[in-house]
């Protein structure tokens, strides 16, 4: 019970935040601290992918080393690609697995086990929040039902930052396009 009244506590902080802030960067660093925090795990990371090379561009991380972070280009194509395809994948061992991009690098990080759930936007996949622990793990439902949420609402509001951000610009354009000051006596 005690899990699930966090899980629950750590969602509710995190459409807080998302409801008092409008930039994308406060939202993703809450949601991977958050995310991590509740679930006691290693690290969290939220990735975005970049359409023209099929790479994951981390957005956020929290509890992972900059080393590892650094590691090379990861491909959406090669890294537990199965996750953008048919939606949540649960990896117990990473030094056993060939979903695995880097496992070399996950070991000396101090990995046993990811969980990648995909970040859809109208039906698109714009993404990937994985959790990374230090001990081998079975994740249960409940795991990837909370994981999956969260991988949603941040979708959601990563769109609504955008929205809000193009809103912003198009009501500047019409201020000045309407200034007085610049528009010509007829």
């Amino acid at each position: 019970m005690k899990k699930q009244t966090n899980n629950y506590e750590t969602l509710l902080k995190i459409t807080g935040a998302i409801s008092a802030t409008r930039d994308p960067e406060d939202i993703v660093a809450l949601t991977v601290e958050s995310v991590k925090t509740a679930m006691d795990l290693k690290g969290c990371t939220l990735f975005l992918i970049n359409r023209k090379t099929d790479e994951l561009k981390i957005a956020g991380s929290y509890g992972l080393s900059q080393n590892y972070l650094d590691k090379g280009p990861i491909s959406s194509l090669q890294s537990i690609a199965e996750s953008f395809k048919e939606g949540p994948v649960a990896i117990y061992d990473v030094t056993d697995d060939p979903r695995i991009q880097y496992p070399g690098e996950a070991k000396l990080e101090g990995i046993s086990s990811i969980l990648s759930v995909p970040i859809t936007l109208h039906n698109r996949v714009i993404g990937a929040l994985r959790v990374y622990s230090s001990e081998p793990w079975e994740f249960t439902l409940d795991d990837v039902n909370f994981v999956h949420a969260v991988a949603q609402i941040v979708g959601m509001s990563i769109d609504l930052c955008r929205l809000n951000k193009g809103y912003k610009t198009s009501i500047e354009i019409l201020k000045t396009m309407r200034d007085p000051k610049l528009l010509k006596a007829k």
